[in-house]
């Protein structure tokens, strides 16, 4: 994985040191909390409902083995013994004490990690295809360009007070893993008809209360150009975007009302001015790429497939967790091992200290030290050898992390919800738990299929329910909590919007009413091999309707 020079270790350095003098002033009354505000924010420290929220930038989703063991001794030491990974493959604290913060950055500084623009009005943790740089399927290893990306946007002088947050993201592979077409900008890595790997171009996607699927705005730029292109979008979006209101500032708006077609001659236009500023060179390019350390792969393994076959057949668990919890990787005699993080009785995405330091000693000894988040809230072991697949299933089932249901319906994605969010109008964590004993039948989970269910707790959408197979949002009415229901949504290649089913349902009709609609999918699908979103483009949501609101 990429290794920070003495430059990036100093910028934390300072920034630690910066923000400690800044929250000993804040706590001293000599600033006032409109003072304090954006200076926290800066550092990924936000005040939540019942205690100040840690965000961690896991920048592409990338950890090293001694990083994750850092988290877990600070989810021990100040926190209260876990840490939620977040759909923007961050990692966030949930009960740090504010005077402790900066005692958190120093631990966090020390393993070349940090908070910087994980929060503000500014440009966000650039985030990727958790399978990046080892799936068979990539055109190129995403990772590099992200790592540009994020040397050009940390601290970048012109974009530090954007008219509100912005997102990028990058896939490298024909199948999008990341989540692009809903992004402030998306990029994807694609050939010309020359043979030239570069990147089309996607601008203006995004969730929240007004969800938008992106437009390409270039079908494909040089890589070399890709900064500059960046740069000449932000500039626009920075001239332009909406300041007088944060719900319409965000660059999906500018788009819409500014219409594609005039947003990208004003992009072009700046383009040529800013061209051949922040060139990528093919030296620049390999300088980053040298400092990816690359696992030194064994290529002669010869896997005993007579003994993975025996041991399917004495452990049907492990079994089951082959088949929907590991993909193939680019390297022969290797797999890519996902590790869940949806467990029943545990808030999505929640992961304890004990549970950290175990994936930590699992990365050292399967996996070349290295571990991945997704945006789904899992954990991916990239580089695990085949004959090491059982004794890894093992030491994860001991320790409840080799739940086998990756892409099935309960690894759904859940935001914290009422129970954290100062935000959330209805709770999700609760509601997820409902859904785990509804789903307790595995077989009839498995044969559902790949359904991907997305719920937040308001409109900002932080559990992508927007583009969730089944969405389901919270919603306030007169203090109760109440829930909308969307269908058919795919944040993939074929990103859609869910449609809405119908009138918000009470709390307690929540369960039943995602029986109703995964039993209504059975009843109405050709055949077993018919997937759900298949099922609702070619049926519509009126059965479903007629089901739940008869």
């Amino acid at each position: 994985m990429y290794q920070y020079n003495t430059l990036d270790q100093t910028l934390l350095n300072e920034r630690v040191a910066e923000f400690r003098n800044q929250t000993e002033r804040f706590l001293n009354g000599q600033l006032a909390e409109e003072q304090f505000r954006p200076l926290r924010l800066m550092n990924g420290l936000y005040i939540q409902k019942h205690a100040p929220m840690l965000r961690i930038n896991v920048p592409y989703g990338l950890l090293s083995s001694k990083q994750m063991r850092k988290l877990a001794s600070i989810s021990r030491d100040y926190d209260k013994n876990y840490a939620h990974v977040t759909t923007r493959q961050n990692f966030q604290f949930n009960w740090p004490e504010l005077e402790r913060v900066p005692d958190i950055l120093a631990e966090l500084a020390s393993v070349q990690m940090h908070g910087i623009q994980s929060s503000g009005n500014c440009i966000r943790n650039t985030t990727s295809d958790p399978m990046a740089g080892v799936t068979p399927d990539e055109i190129e290893d995403p990772r590099v360009y992200c790592e540009l990306i994020r040397q050009w946007s940390t601290l970048h002088p012109e974009f530090m007070y954007l008219p509100r947050k912005f997102k990028i993201a990058v896939s490298g592979s024909e199948k999008d893993r990341a989540a692009t077409q809903v992004h402030d900008i998306g990029l994807h890595m694609v050939t010309n008809q020359q043979g030239e790997t570069g990147f089309e171009v996607l601008i203006g996607g995004g969730l929240g209360r007004t969800p938008v699927i992106g437009q390409v705005i270039r079908p494909f730029i040089e890589k070399r150009y890709l900064l500059s292109y960046l740069e000449a979008i932000l500039r626009i979006y920075n001239l332009y975007g909406r300041r007088d209101n944060k719900y319409k500032a965000r660059i999906k708006i500018l788009v819409r009302e500014t219409e594609i077609e005039t947003f990208r001659k004003q992009v072009e236009d700046e383009w040529q001015q800013v061209k051949n500023d922040n060139l990528l060179t093919n030296d620049m390019i390999e300088r980053v790429q040298s400092r990816f350390t690359m696992p030194e792969y064994d290529t002669h393994i010869v896997v005993d497939e007579q003994a993975l076959l025996q041991r399917q057949a004495a452990f049907p668990a492990f079994a089951t967790w082959l088949q929907h919890n590991t993909h193939a990787h680019k390297i022969a005699g290797y797999k890519i091992v996902f590790i869940s993080l949806k467990i029943p009785g545990i808030a999505p995405g929640d992961i304890t200290d004990q549970q950290m330091d175990l994936v930590a000693d699992l990365a050292d000894q399967y996996s070349y030290g290295e571990i991945r988040t997704t945006h789904r809230q899992n954990l991916v072991l990239a580089d695990v050898q085949q004959n090491h697949l059982f004794e890894l299933w093992q030491k994860l089932d001991a320790q409840n992390l080799a739940n086998p249901n990756i892409a099935t319906t309960n690894d759904m994605i859940c935001c914290p919800g009422l129970d954290f969010c100062g935000l959330a109008n209805a709770s999700s964590i609760s509601i997820a738990k409902d859904i785990f004993q509804l789903l307790d039948d595995m077989d009839y989970v498995y044969d559902l299929g790949d359904i991907k269910l997305n719920m937040s707790g308001c409109m900002n959408g932080c559990g992508h329910h927007s583009v969730g197979h089944i969405g389901i949002l919270g919603v306030d009415k007169k203090g109760e909590e109440w829930y909308q229901l969307t269908l058919g949504g795919s944040s993939e290649n074929d990103a859609r919007l869910g449609e809405r089913l119908g009138p918000a349902i009470a709390k307690t009709d929540v369960v039943e009413t995602i029986g109703t609609i995964l039993n209504t999918y059975v009843e109405q699908r050709l055949s077993d091999d018919e997937s759900f979103l298949a099922t609702i483009k070619r049926v519509g949501v009126n059965p479903f309707k007629e089901k739940i609101y008869a």
